[in-house]
């Protein structure tokens, strides 16, 4: 099959033939109709993450927000068949652990794969994992719903249960940063984006952001501060580096809570120092989201389908697989803008 490969960290990816993936008993194999570009997948080619864990067996093919249509099942698969059409789960559970049988299969990593950079991917344990794509939302919008819409949904929705009457601060408008500000937005909550990028924030007033803040020109702390009369009830930090996450954390509000999405790169490496007096004195509370439950897609694609959310207002760009590497690349940088969704291959 054709794919975009990694063959070593760092070094340009190259489109070649790779072997297609095989079918074990209890999975499936997708032929990718579309498959988002996520900064995740510029982490593993940086070689980012060995921290906590992760690693890429070369030469190996990324891509985890891939959508399209069943190829081929395997013998005990019993939920797919061929021509279904589906969008792959961006944690693909085994489930049958204790995160799993507990609700919290994106806490599961037992049965991950990637492969969405090529024409062909596999859907690991694909009965447990199976989310089929209805008619009514085309593959390019379920590819941008892969792993930075979900990953918002969850942190918004799950973690944080933003409510109407509350102010939500996002720091970093990437692709994740992008979703949970429409997310926000959409349950009511005036949201305030913060990045150093004026196009980005421009998308983000799109996405249903109320208040833009330049942080490059702005210290983004005191005018949350003087927007919110306080500080925000939520904060996120959709990018991972030490200041933003420390900023995000400076404006909230008391009892405030944050809410990380972003992870960490070389310079941080899993480490960023914390304001812990005024975690104590203002009983902020911390916490993080890591993907979604598998059994939460249904009421995230429902708000889809019903025009409640719109993740394909968010794709910015949508490309050929021999043009992905360059907007990988151009993630070394932060000059992406918005969403990159490959939908020929």
């Amino acid at each position: 099959m054709k794919a975009l490969v990694m063959e070593a960290v760092g070094k340009p990816m190259v489109v070649k033939d790779f072997p297609q993936p095989e079918c074990p008993p209890d999975a499936a194999i997708v032929r990718v109709q579309a498959c988002g570009i996520c900064r995740s997948d510029w982490h593993m080619w940086m070689g980012d993450w060995s921290w906590i864990g992760f690693s890429s067996h070369l030469p190996t093919v990324l891509g985890h927000e891939f959508a399209g249509v069943i190829e081929e099942v395997g013998k005990d698969v019993k939920k797919l068949k061929r021509g279904d059409r589906v969008v792959a789960p961006l944690s693909q559970a085994c489930g049958t652990c204790e995160d799993c049988t507990s609700g919290h299969s994106n806490l599961c990593f037992g049965g991950s794969s990637a492969g969405g950079f090529g024409q062909f991917a596999r859907l690991g344990y694909a009965d447990y994992n199976t989310v089929k794509l209805s008619e009514a939302i085309d593959f390019v919008a379920g590819a941008s719903m892969g792993c930075r819409y979900v990953t918002a949904y969850h942190a918004i929705m799950d973690q944080a249960r933003v409510k109407a009457d509350e102010s939500v601060v996002i720091y970093g408008c990437g692709g994740v940063g992008l979703s949970a500000a429409q997310i926000a937005a959409s349950a009511g909550a005036r949201v305030i984006a913060v990045d150093l990028d004026d196009r980005k924030l421009e998308l983000a007033r799109r996405a249903g952001a109320t208040d833009v803040v330049n942080a490059k020109t702005t210290d983004p702390v005191a005018a949350v501060k003087e927007l919110t009369h306080g500080g925000a009830h939520v904060s996120v930090d959709a990018l991972g580096i030490a200041a933003t996450c420390q900023n995000a954390m400076l404006s909230l509000r008391k009892l405030g809570r944050h809410v990380q999405i972003g992870l960490t790169t070389q310079k941080e490496k899993g480490q960023v120092a914390l304001p812990i007096d005024l975690i104590v004195l203002a009983e902020l509370q911390i916490m993080g989201s890591s993907s979604i439950p598998t059994w939460r897609y249904p009421a995230m694609l429902e708000m889809v389908e019903r025009g409640k959310l719109a993740p394909k207002q968010l794709v910015t760009n949508t490309i050929a697989l021999d043009q992905a590497f360059d907007v990988i690349d151009q993630m070394s940088r932060f000059e992406n803008v918005g969403i990159s969704v490959i939908d020929r291959f």
